[in-house]
């Protein structure tokens, strides 16, 4: 099978058809952020934080499910790739109630410190409300604040595609989606006992082991 080739940040690659800009980049030393993506689970693209620049694209595009293209120029640290990204990571912090917003000891929030590499301090945006929901604290096995949820998605991957529990899912559009079991229940579900997959796998504290001190 011939090698694509392409240009990454003004370094030649080549790699095999099919390969996605963020593996091509992995490929080469060049880091991109991520928080969506992990890859052992399926690819979902929506937290957009890995975009780049690619020549000729009239718009930013999401190196984790965009594959390659022969001739294709990339730039991951372009002016306009930096401040999309700050952007995007402002939005995500502006709907997210978590103490690492502010927190500088909360070193174990990937949000906090993907944020502190990106120099995006507390957002600019104002928000009339923001997502709010009681902690769950009814399991044994895992402690859920949903107000500290960035709608990532990576736990109901984990659950679905690793754990193989099947337990998480989305519900509701636009600000008042969700990360539910069942049809909107606090989350009770025996299956989680000696699991933790979906702990492992969340970005923020809004998973956790019951027995974790909340920061």
């Amino acid at each position: 099978m011939t090698d694509i080739n392409l240009t990454i940040d003004g370094e030649e690659v080549a790699v095999t058809p099919g390969t996605t800009i963020l593996s091509a980049a992995g490929e080469t030393g060049v880091v991109i952020p991520t928080l969506c993506h992990r890859p052992e689970l399926s690819v979902e693209g929506n937290c957009r934080i890995c975009v780049v620049e690619v020549e000729g694209s009239p718009r930013l595009v999401a190196s984790c499910h965009t594959p390659v293209s022969e001739g294709m120029v990339i730039h991951t640290q372009s002016a306009r790739v930096l401040k999309a990204r700050k952007v995007i990571m402002e939005l995500l912090l502006a709907g997210h109630t978590g103490p690492c917003v502010t927190d500088e000891c909360a070193r174990e929030c990937e949000v906090h410190c993907l944020a502190a590499e990106l120099e995006v301090g507390p957002p600019r945006f104002g928000v009339r409300r923001r997502r709010f929901y009681p902690v769950e604290t009814l399991s044994p096995y895992v402690r859920r604040d949903l107000s500290r949820c960035i709608l990532c998605r990576r736990c109901i991957r984990a659950c679905t595609e690793i754990a193989e529990k099947n337990i998480l899912h989305m519900a509701y559009r636009g600000f008042s989606s969700k990360v539910v079991t069942g049809c909107d229940e606090e989350l009770n579900a025996e299956v989680c006992r000696d699991c933790g997959v979906c702990i492992e796998y969340c970005p923020t504290s809004a998973l956790l082991k019951p027995s974790e001190e909340v920061a």
